[in-house]
């Protein structure tokens, strides 16, 4: 047994004491720095104002202050993909907000020429490009000088490979690659020639789709359509 039981018994009183005390002192409606705190936080009806609602969302959910801060983020993060009006702004489906985008285009243009625009052809060949990217088989085998790739489908995919594959060898000209196709009985057959632009391994891994959506023509090309500049494809 301790020589000086009486004062440890003091000590542990005097400790248990002011701890006491101090956790009055951060208590909400105290006189003490938290009360302090939360009384400049409310607003002059009594309410919390913006500065104690960020205060508590910081300091809610499972992860406390971090978690608080957490949310704070993703929600701002959220909220860049939101116009000013608080709208969303995705359009939803990809046709239908390219359409929208090439109208707003024409309807901001004072010099367009109504009688001329044709957004149906662009509608199609959107329709084109869906059925081509997403239905289309594209069988690919490497050769010595490059890459022939027999792409096929039926119905509405094989009209739009019809359309869209040899469309695409002029525009693949038009930066330098050598390209060519033949005609098959459910589709296409693409050869594209390995060269110091697109040389065999770049062929190869680019495949059918890589190949498709190279140069930098679509956009326009949606643009000249809509004003009935050129045929579908």
């Amino acid at each position: 047994m301790s020589k000086f039981p009486w004062k440890i018994t003091i000590a542990g009183a005097g400790i248990l004491a002011a701890t006491v005390y101090a956790f009055a002192q951060y208590l909400p409606g105290t006189n003490g720095p938290m009360g302090m705190h939360s009384q400049m936080m409310q607003s002059q009806s009594g309410m919390p104002g913006p500065m104690a609602q960020m205060h508590q969302q910081m300091m809610q959910g499972n992860g406390g202050m971090h978690g608080g801060m957490g949310q704070g983020m993703h929600g701002a993060m959220h909220g860049q993909q939101f116009s000013a009006a608080g709208m969303p702004t995705m359009p939803g489906q990809d046709a239908f907000g390219t359409i929208q985008e090439i109208v707003q285009m024409l309807e901001s243009d004072p010099t367009t020429d109504w009688s001329k625009i044709n957004i149906a052809a662009l509608r199609e060949h959107l329709i084109d490009m869906n059925e081509v990217t997403l239905h289309a088989a594209a069988k690919e085998r490497m050769i010595d000088n490059g890459i022939e790739i027999a792409v096929t489908g039926e119905g509405r995919t094989l009209e739009a490979i019809k359309r869209m594959v040899p469309a695409h060898v002029h525009e693949l000209a038009e930066i330098g690659w050598n390209a060519k196709t033949e005609d098959l009985p459910n589709g296409v057959k693409l050869t594209v020639m390995a060269s110091e632009a697109a040389p065999r391994a770049k062929l190869k891994g680019l495949g059918f789709m890589g190949i498709m959506v190279q140069g930098g023509h679509h956009q326009p090309h949606h643009l000249a359509m809509a004003k009935g500049e050129f045929g579908m494809h």
